[in-house]
């Protein structure tokens, strides 16, 4: 009987703790990213200056140096 009351009291907290994880997910606020206007290639590069450069903490190319320093890079 104690066997029956243990498992059916953990199935009862696991079914409970599993219901309230979506719950929590959805109370945190999404980030919204600041808006940076973004530049192509070759607009980094034509004034001679910048350089387009891979940012490995943001996971995103950008422009280094030049009129567009520190902008991201789009593919199009």
């Amino acid at each position: 009987m104690r066997t029956r009351f243990l498992g059916f009291t953990a199935a009862l907290l696991l079914a409970a703790s599993g219901a309230a994880v979506p719950v929590a997910q959805a109370a945190v606020p999404a980030v919204v990213p600041a808006v940076v206007p973004a530049v192509t290639g070759p607009e980094c590069v034509a004034d001679g200056v910048g350089q387009v450069v891979y940012d490995s903490a943001a996971g995103l190319w950008i422009c280094a140096g030049g009129q567009n320093d520190g902008k991201p890079i789009t593919t199009t």
